[in-house]
């Protein structure tokens, strides 16, 4: 053996492997540590499919693995800036709703009105869904952006539609003749708004130019949204209005019984 082990006791020279056993082994060259634990770093690249589906397989397949006491993973790069990416979209999402009732609700002077235009939301999401799929693209952070910015866009069609219901009744006119009114008259702003909308974010749907196809998700779900909420607003929001409308006089009509009921003088009231 080439290994030879010198004790220096009168000069004896001990081979090695009479005190040891000798086998080939690899190990680490350096030790990792991340938040003062035992790091083993694996990184990866992905080909010709989306960074968050792979992670999302990735991290199925880990879980179903039965690892040792003391041991667990983390997933880190462009996995954890997606996850982290899409907890601030959904929370700027949330927050973006608030503030629309809350504006709504002021300007109008109502906290029902403003529900009847919310609902052209969800409508909204109906086209983006189905752009998407159309298109053969994903759920990514920017066709998220893309539905944000929906909010805005769209609840101005119900905004026209409500308002003019509004000044309709107030000029004389029934519930009913007015919805119908609403309808028939405010359908060419509405038309005409949607198809500027659709036709100026064609060119980014369509990823025309240098690294547009990373933010033509984005177009694509505009287009769907405004599609969509665009036609479904006229239908489905005037029926929402009269729904709680009904609501809102009956919960009035509720609350005058309730008064009579409760009067200790018992004086009767006038009920509409």
């Amino acid at each position: 053996s080439l290994l030879r082990l010198a004790i220096y006791r009168g000069a004896i020279a001990v081979n090695l492997r009479e005190i040891a056993v000798i086998t080939p082994s690899g190990g680490s060259q350096q030790i990792n540590r991340k938040e003062q634990l035992r790091e083993i770093l694996i990184t990866a690249n992905v080909y010709n499919r989306p960074a968050g589906d792979a992670a999302t397989e990735l991290r199925a397949k880990l879980d179903r693995i039965a690892m040792p006491p003391g041991y667990r993973y983390t997933m880190g790069g462009s996995a954890k800036d997606i996850q982290e990416s899409l907890g601030f979209a959904v929370q700027a999402l949330a927050l973006g709703v608030i503030f629309i009732y809350l504006i709504l609700a002021s300007q109008f002077g109502s906290f029902i009105q403003p529900a009847a235009i919310m609902m052209s939301l969800p409508l909204s999401l109906i086209g983006v869904v189905l752009a998407l799929i159309l298109f053969r693209s994903t759920l990514n952070i920017f066709s998220i952006i893309g539905f944000i910015m929906l909010m805005g866009l769209v609840t101005k069609n119900a905004i026209l539609l409500v308002d003019f219901v509004n000044h309709e009744r107030q000029g004389g006119k029934p519930r009913t003749a007015a919805v119908l009114s609403a309808g028939r008259i405010r359908l060419r702003p509405i038309l005409m708004t949607t198809l500027a909308m659709i036709f100026g974010m064609l060119p980014l749907a369509l990823g025309l130019g240098e690294g547009g196809e990373q933010r033509s998700p984005m177009g694509q779900a505009v287009i769907g949204g405004v599609i969509t909420s665009g036609l479904l607003t006229l239908v489905v929001v005037p029926v929402i209005y009269t729904y709680l409308d009904d609501l809102a006089a009956w919960a009035k009509r509720f609350g005058n019984i309730v008064s009579v009921q409760d009067d200790p003088a018992g004086t009767p009231a006038k009920l509409p």
